[in-house]
């Protein structure tokens, strides 16, 4: 990676909790370097702080030491700029998929006619297939069309960032398949910054250039990066059938085993 196109520069964070025993370390020392416009997993097991380091990148939570930057500017709070994906949408149950989706609009294009923001958020729910169901409230709709909505309102902020946690997570596995194609087809388009936890191997081999694999917590912190050669745009049944795949999958869960014997790996 040219370190002209350095987006993202994650250096010697370390974040710690306060539990009786006194200070914890779920992370230390981690150091990551994101590319503009690079789709950037982390991976490892349940624990292990993924969801914190993300959760740091977002602005969510304050590191305890070390710095995050984001395109320059040391981040110190959330901003729309860096969009967040939870593994269970964050929907207002009161309004409908276009309205939720309008909300994101609305922050980033005020000036715009009502017209015109209703327009683009129906151009967003129809990128991620929900076109015709603007007017359902969420508990009118899967769990994976909710996810569905989450996403578009994700893409309608236009950030420079998008930060994706677990987003597949409490689907089943046919709409995770689904979702999966729908997320790639759509930041292929966009190729916005992504960084995106997940503990599911064949998940980050399809969708990402970079796989961060993580080393449990306490303590936890880069273990090894995988560069992900398979071309873009992806068609996951050459992914698989790629003789590079299963050797990258058995070096993973390798990693994955070697840093936790006893844990189940998928």
């Amino acid at each position: 990676m040219r370190s002209e196109n350095k987006f993202v520069e994650i250096w010697q964070v370390t974040k710690e909790f306060p539990t009786k025993a006194g200070p914890l370390a779920v992370v230390k020392e981690f150091d990551l370097t994101i590319a503009r416009g690079e789709l950037c997993c982390l991976l490892g097991h349940s624990g292990c702080g993924k969801s914190t380091v993300l959760s740091m990148v977002a602005g969510l939570t304050k590191t305890t030491s070390g710095a995050i930057i984001v395109d320059d500017k040391e981040v110190v709070a959330p901003g729309p700029d860096r969009a967040v994906v939870f593994q269970s949408p964050t929907l207002f149950p009161f309004m409908t998929a276009l309205g939720n989706v309008r909300l994101a609009v609305d922050q980033v294009n005020p000036k715009a006619s009502a017209k015109e923001r209703d327009a683009l958020a129906r151009k967003y729910l129809t990128l991620v297939g929900m076109g015709d169901a603007w007017a359902a409230k969420p508990a009118a709709l899967a769990q994976g069309m909710r996810q569905r909505v989450g996403i578009a309102r994700a893409f309608a902020l236009s950030p420079r960032m998008l930060l994706l946690d677990e987003p597949f997570g409490m689907l089943d596995s046919i709409t995770r398949v689904e979702l999966q194609q729908t997320l790639v087809d759509i930041w292929s388009e966009h190729k916005i910054t992504a960084l995106m936890v997940t503990h599911d191997v064949d998940e980050a081999l399809f969708l990402a250039d970079r796989i961060v694999l993580m080393t449990n917590g306490p303590e936890a912190r880069v273990g090894k990066i995988i560069d992900v050669p398979f071309a873009r745009p992806r068609d996951r049944f050459a992914v698989i059938e790629d003789p590079r795949y299963d050797v990258l999958r058995d070096e993973m869960l390798a990693f994955l085993e070697e840093n936790d014997p006893h844990a189940a790996v998928a």
